[in-house]
């Protein structure tokens, strides 16, 4: 799906050669946007000033600074000739917009990959007093995969003296050749504790690579995972590993990401996770089925942040799906990505669960608007009338799962939420949300199976931006994340009790999320 038509690809790399013919660091940085008030524009989450966003990469922490990385293609709204487009937060929710990092050059278009703070200066980039940033990415050469070969994507990098802002691309590159895999890329790099030595993450197609290096730029293939576990409905795409301890004990697990598309449980993108070991070479699990970091259509190609000082890992995903990302209704700029989560490992039952929920520095943004108890005799409702709620959190404690909320506009416009406790299901129906025509498929209602739900009080978290949606059950056991394009805001929200008892939705809140721009 990343792949348009070859002979359309060079066209518009000849086009954005007036791009490669500037140095990073002759651009002006970009300011931070006054308005950002577009139609859809989210208020909350990060988007690009203008032109197409995809992949994050490169979230590296350095010298109190974020980084986030991404993939841009400056001169369309729709997918093209790949750069790295950059962005900074002190915060993780704030943002400043700088200048692109990585340009095309001849080894080919800049796809996705990782970063690292080489402290030990093992590359040799930097020094011991000055360690180097250094990414790691894909090149993608669309000469050679015009000629009809499969050997168009190799791996290359880059470093970095001045903390990200400008770049030198390594003149040995690309630094890994590629051996006969039309789908060869998404390096994800770190220092490996075990090993004593880098270890990069690639995808091959349809399996995990793990390659081992001293310097990061010799590299040594060590072993394979996956061809037969997990979900193989399309591409595997952007891998990421790391360990986590189980809440609450002193038992650890290894988790790899593995982004696929298509093949996601409710169509299209999505990320599957595999819980298991890793000796410093080989990754091993159980795990034969797929498991999924969120049940939504539009959380993708998710990656961790290397070098995080309280060492927690925390996560952000590109909120589309290559199912319809090129069609969505914006103007202006195209796609967003997630609220940075972080994720964690909680054991319910006889299971070990991956949990992602939204960073607490972004509690910070909220002034609440409502409070209230809601008590609703069987089948009643109650109504709630906001001004938007499109720029809100709403959150409520509740052990009931037979309820329904219905986001509405005066348009008549609706989005519904429900939870079946007869189906063990969470429901997300966007079919009459706002626009929806751009795509077949985009008005499909979402499922997410919800059977280990707690029977005690458990919470329900929704942010809501003006296009988008990202629902946390139960403190992130479970999540959905979904793109919403209403016409106008909803102002109304009707909560609706579908069981035969009376039931309790306490602590409801609505909260305004400040813009962070």
């Amino acid at each position: 799906m990343r792949i348009i038509q070859a002979t359309l690809i060079l066209l518009m790399i000849l086009s954005s050669c007036k791009h490669k013919e500037h140095k990073p660091e002759s651009l002006p940085e970009m300011a931070v946007i006054a308005n950002y008030n577009e139609t859809f524009r989210p208020q909350f989450h990060f988007s690009p000033e203008e032109k197409w966003m995809n992949d994050p990469n490169g979230l590296v922490y350095n010298k109190g600074i974020y980084h986030l990385f991404y993939q841009y293609y400056p001169d369309d709204i729709v997918w093209g000739p790949m750069h790295w487009g950059h962005a900074t937060s002190a915060d993780l929710v704030h943002w400043t917009h700088k200048p692109i990092a990585l340009f095309p050059d001849k080894n080919g278009l800049i796809f996705s990959g990782s970063a690292v703070v080489d402290k030990n200066n093992t590359s040799g980039f930097g020094s011991l007093e000055n360690p180097p940033l250094v990414a790691i990415f894909t090149y993608h050469d669309m000469a050679k995969e015009k000629e009809g070969t499969d050997d168009f994507q190799t791996q290359g990098i880059a470093y970095s003296l001045d903390n990200g802002d400008t770049w030198t691309k390594y003149e040995g590159n690309p630094v890994i050749r590629n051996p006969g895999f039309k789908d060869f890329r998404d390096p994800k790099v770190f220092w490996n504790d075990i090993a004593n030595q880098w270890t990069m993450l690639l995808v091959a197609g349809d399996h995990l690579q793990i390659w081992d290096s001293k310097n990061l730029r010799e590299w040594k293939k060590v072993s394979e995972f996956g061809k037969s576990q997990g979900a193989h409905g399309g591409v595997w795409e952007c891998p990421d590993m790391f360990r986590l301890r189980v809440e609450g004990s002193d038992e650890t697990k290894w988790v790899l990401l593995i982004s696929i598309n298509p093949g996601a449980p409710n169509g299209g993108s999505g990320t599957q996770y595999f819980l298991g070991d890793f000796d410093g070479k080989t990754f091993t699990s159980e795990q034969n089925q797929a498991r999924w970091v969120d049940w939504g259509t539009d959380n993708y190609a998710g990656v961790t942040y290397n070098n995080v000082p309280s060492g927690d890992r925390i996560f952000i995903g590109w909120m589309s799906n290559w199912a319809y990302a090129r069609d969505t209704p914006t103007e202006k700029w195209r796609s967003a990505m997630t609220i940075p989560r972080k994720l964690s490992l909680r054991k319910i039952g006889d299971t070990i669960d991956l949990i992602n929920y939204p960073i607490q520095p972004f509690d910070d943004q909220l002034v609440e608007e409502i409070e209230k108890n809601i008590v609703l005799a069987p089948n009643a409702k109650e109504n709630i009338v906001y001004n938007t709620f499109n720029q809100t959190e709403v959150r409520f404690l509740t052990s009931s799962k037979d309820f329904r909320l219905h986001f509405k506009n005066a348009l008549g416009e609706a989005l519904i939420l429900s939870m079946d406790a007869t189906k063990d299901v969470f429901i997300l129906d966007r079919s009459k949300s706002g626009k929806t025509d751009f795509q077949q498929d985009f008005g499909a209602s979402q499922q997410m199976p919800i059977p280990y739900l707690s029977d005690e009080k458990f919470e329900v978290r929704i942010l809501m931006d003006w296009s988008s949606i990202e629902v946390f059950i139960n403190r992130g056991q479970y999540v959905m994340t979904s793109l919403i394009f209403p016409n106008e805001p909803y102002n109304a929200l009707e909560i609706e009790n579908r069981s035969q008892s009376p039931q309790e939705f306490t602590d409801f809140t609505v909260s305004n999320v400040n813009r962070i721009w």
